[in-house]
């Protein structure tokens, strides 16, 4: 008799997801940050200038990778390990197979949906991000160095006039930002950074999307969302009105700077709200 396996319930949601389902839970992390250093400048007459150097990770070429196969245990009536036959070792390895590709059809059918017709299993597709990141305005390096790894430098400066984002990506029909700025009437920007905190979002959704990545066969955590290691720092010469930094605004050129250490034990995403300009 053959040992039936009884997974966490989160796995079992997971597993039990449609397609369009599967996609939604997936755009809660596409990107996270790996090796990064990040700036961000905002000046009361509303001119901004922002940079991200370093590692950006794309979540689903990490989990594309298929699990290799694992012979389960065989058991006795009293459920006690014994040797596996032929036939069964067999039987196991034809409906992991089943498995394993009706789960590749549905997970590129989901990611497809999120990137413009990618399929993250494709051996190029990490260079064809890579090229498409090139095409836009701001990227200024981006190399594709594997296992859904690249290497960037991304730098822009403009006017506040409107809201913005990092990073966005041509033909993605959605995706989790680094960074966010928001407009308010008042002449105050409200600076959130999602991505440079806790990765996965709530503790439940956090739970969820472990218990996929290691049904796909990796690790105990979600590919990329321990390894973003870096620093991110708002200088301003604004007013300052709230900011969850540790140490508070400190002097800085040409006004205050706030620096938030970013880690795998970063308690909360860094915000920041600042008053410039009406």
């Amino acid at each position: 008799m053959n040992r039936i396996e009884r997974r966490p319930l989160g796995r079992r949601l997971v597993a039990g997801l449609g397609v369009t389902a599967l996609a939604l839970l997936a755009a809660a992390c596409i990107f996270a940050p790996g090796k990064f250093t990040s700036t961000l400048d905002l000046r009361k007459n509303r001119t901004f200038s922002f940079r991200y150097a370093g590692e950006i990770v794309m979540v689903p070429l990490q989990m594309s990778k298929p699990k290799a196969f694992e012979p389960e245990a065989c058991h006795d009536e009293d459920y006690n390990d014994r040797p596996c036959t032929e036939e069964e070792l067999a039987q196991q390895k034809t409906d992991w197979e089943k498995s394993t590709e009706e789960k590749r059809k549905n997970d590129a059918q989901a990611a497809q949906m999120l990137t413009g017709g990618l399929d993250p299993s494709d051996p190029k597709a990490g260079e064809q991000i890579a090229e498409k990141l090139r095409r836009q305005t701001g990227w200024n390096k981006v190399v594709y160095v594997g296992d859904g790894k690249f290497d960037v430098d991304f730098a822009t400066t403009g006017r506040l006039d409107h809201d913005f984002a990092f990073p966005t990506i041509e033909g993605f029909a959605m995706s989790n930002s680094f960074v966010q700025l928001t407009l308010r009437r008042d002449g105050s920007v409200r600076m959130d950074a999602p991505s440079f905190g806790p990765q996965g979002g709530a503790a439940g959704m956090g739970a969820m999307m472990s218990d996929l990545a290691q049904e796909k066969g990796g690790s105990d955590a979600t590919p990329g969302t321990t390894a973003a290691d870096g620093t991110f720092t708002l200088t301003t010469d604004g007013e300052i009105l709230a900011n969850n930094t540790d140490e508070g605004p400190r002097t800085a050129p040409g006004g205050k700077a706030l620096v938030w250490t970013i880690n795998a034990r970063t308690a909360a995403a860094p915000t920041a709200l600042v008053k410039l300009a009406p």
